[in-house]
């Protein structure tokens, strides 16, 4: 668990990876120590995963954003665990969920462009067993795209 200076901790991280434990002491009029201590419980406990750049996926020419809901025909354990195990594989996937409702899976995707896209799905895709269905949205715009927790709320 977290206490309120772990979460102010958590909020300036989430804003700026890169900040030092002595940037973050000051505008936490605190100490660097404390916020040395404190970082590496959260990062030993699980709370902070890992440091990375956040990447414009348009700078990398990967101008289309997919959301793909999937049926499978048959939900064995066996079969969600096959199913996993492939779609983690492929490098247009950048999140997959297993979800509850009308499909079994949801999976955030990215590609150059609806050409590449295809190719996905009629070569990647259509070559795990199992599905019995994909229903794919496309992005126009992205209203939101924020990656920060809201610490605020602990």
């Amino acid at each position: 668990m977290v206490d309120e200076i772990d979460s102010k901790i958590l909020t300036l991280l989430q804003k700026d990876g890169k900040m030092t434990f002595k940037e973050i002491a000051n505008e936490l009029d605190l100490t660097t120590t404390p916020v040395y201590e404190r970082i590496k419980k959260m990062e030993k406990n699980g709370v902070i995963q890992s440091y990375k750049a956040i990447v414009d996926r348009r700078k990398l020419g990967l101008q289309l954003l997919v959301f793909c809901n999937v049926s499978l025909k048959e939900h064995q354990a066996s079969f969600l665990e096959n199913f996993e195990n492939d779609i983690v594989n492929f490098p247009e996937v950048i999140s997959c969920y297993h979800i509850a409702g009308m499909y079994d899976y949801l999976i955030q995707l990215t590609v150059k462009d609806m050409d590449e896209y295809q190719v996905f799905i009629s070569k990647k895709i259509a070559n795990i067993n199992n599905i019995a269905k994909v229903q794919s949205s496309f992005v126009m715009t992205e209203v939101k795209t924020n990656q920060d927790l809201p610490t605020s709320v602990i």
